[in-house]
């Protein structure tokens, strides 16, 4: 890989890992117009690493007060804990029996031009038949697993790990702000969990390894998801999610016409 190549599949990754348009979308579709090779297992799990980094800088103080008082039962940080815990929980179990199935027969083009249109079209439905009040502090732990389900359902390329997880939130009452919150304290163990899997995979099958590239791959990856969640916030509950729903009609038609 180039560098121009590393720096502009790092910025896809480090932009759409927390915007609800389906990273993996786009990750089919940028190689595939531009002539590029895959970009292999190492760049992955790169990319992933530093959108992790990024997500745990943003959130630095929440996860420190949901550490420390992870044992107060009566704290609302200790309840986000848990929720986070209970949210998190699907996706380990479903991915480890679907680890095969994720991996192969459901990254076709044809699944992920459906997930992309299809859930799409449910984060909008979301967002404009809810107006939840809560925040991601309200949540029971209940709803936090029916989320994690929703996660869980990521790992269908297309489907969008925040995008499903917001619409999961909103239509159990979250605001769009506590929706998009508490999807990016969830991504905190999925990245953490997909990352690691990766790595064991790479173990299994190493490949040559360029370290400067991978550093530029982390820098680049974590500097602008850091500053996608930052603008994405600040601006969620005046714009909604309309637009993205759009985009991602658009998107599903550009890879259904290129790919099927």
């Amino acid at each position: 890989m180039d560098t121009a190549q590393v720096i502009v599949l790092a910025l896809v990754q480090g932009i759409l890992e927390f915007l609800p348009v389906s990273s993996s979308g786009h990750l089919i579709l940028v190689p595939a117009l531009a002539g590029w090779d895959d970009q292999g297992l190492a760049f992955d799990i790169a990319v992933h690493f530093g959108t992790l980094l990024a997500v745990i800088a943003y959130f630095r103080r929440d996860l420190l007060e949901m550490v420390t008082s992870f044992f107060s039962p009566r704290c609302f940080e200790s309840a986000l804990s848990w929720a986070v815990i209970w949210g998190s929980v699907p996706l380990a179990v479903v991915g480890w029996l679907m680890a095969e199935q994720v991996a192969g027969d459901l990254r076709s083009p044809m699944i992920i031009a459906v997930t992309t249109g299809v859930f799409g079209l449910l984060l909008w439905v979301a967002d404009y038949f809810t107006n939840g009040k809560r925040s991601e502090r309200d949540l029971h732990w209940i709803s936090a697993v029916l989320i994690g389900f929703g996660q869980a359902l990521a790992l269908v390329p297309g489907v969008s790990r925040s995008g499903i997880t917001m619409t999961v939130a909103m239509a159990l009452g979250l605001s769009r702000e506590g929706a998009a919150r508490f999807s990016f304290l969830l991504a905190i163990p999925a990245l953490g969990i997909s990352a690691g899997w990766q790595f064991v995979q790479f173990l299994g099958d190493p490949e040559p390894v360029l370290w400067g590239t991978l550093a530029v791959a982390v820098l680049v990856s974590a500097a602008t998801a850091f500053l996608t969640i930052r603008l994405f916030l600040g601006l969620i509950r005046r714009m909604g999610m309309l637009v993205f729903a759009l985009y991602r009609l658009i998107l599903a038609g550009l890879i259904f016409y290129i790919f099927v």
